[in-house]
């Protein structure tokens, strides 16, 4: 699954979120034990956004980082944006921020339209990262912020059997029990060790035009929280 490339691997992704949109959040929650909520209102904060901001929650999915934006900042103008229509079909709900169909390759705005870009575990899912991070410049006003959060290849360390096992396999048989999608959750995992390093995305990240990149780690370092700003 992650040795498929270009649209082959867009295509997969996009029919993969599509059948587990019903069960996205649930399983976001268990795999989690519930920290991706706290994850989610850090994110947020890193964006550091004043009243009447302009907000892009790109790969929003079923949209609980743009409704915690919302939540936070219920002044801010917030868009939800995601190229699986099902994901966001699924989370809609009353009074939700308005929603828009995107590619984070191809993203449908102006240049200079958003005071922040934010984004939860979308990155190791696009094709092109150098190309995904260059569209976020683009979109972003002068001295906008860029927020990320995803998961991240773990250092070595006393709990890296225990990290794998959990991963490799007590994910995927939750995900096939609940879900009755199996392929799916053995992708999270191995997207996840094929994804950069923390460092390397800090690298890409700067080389993309952003400056005072920063991140840290997270769940015993399988999960990173990177920011900086153009």
């Amino acid at each position: 699954m992650t040795n498929l490339m270009g649209n082959e691997r867009a295509q997969y992704v996009q029919d993969m979120f599509t059948r587990i949109a019903h069960h996205y959040d649930f399983m976001n929650r268990l795999m989690t034990g519930g920290q991706d909520v706290q994850w989610r209102k850090t994110v947020i904060k890193l964006a550091q956004l004043k009243p009447s901001a302009s907000l892009l929650d790109l790969g929003a999915g079923t949209g609980d980082l743009a409704r915690e934006a919302f939540k936070q900042n219920p002044q801010s103008c917030v868009i939800a944006a995601d190229f699986t229509l099902e994901m966001m079909r699924v989370g809609r709900k009353p009074n939700d921020p308005p929603y828009s169909a995107a590619d984070a390759l191809n993203l449908p705005f102006n240049d200079s339209t958003f005071d922040a870009v934010i984004s939860g575990f979308l990155m190791r899912n696009v094709t092109d990262v150098n190309r995904a991070l260059k569209e976020q410049v683009r979109v972003l006003k002068s001295g906008g912020r860029i927020v990320i959060l995803d998961t991240t290849h773990p250092k070595k360390n006393i709990l890296s059997p225990f990290i794998w096992i959990h991963m490799h396999m007590v994910i995927p048989s939750l995900g096939k029990l609940i879900s009755g999608v199996s392929d799916a959750y053995n992708y999270l995992p191995d997207s996840t060790e094929g994804f950069l390093h923390a460092e390397e995305l800090a690298e890409r990240m700067t080389s993309a035009g952003f400056k005072n990149v920063q991140f840290k780690r997270l769940m015993f370092g399988t999960i990173a929280i990177h920011w900086g700003e153009k």
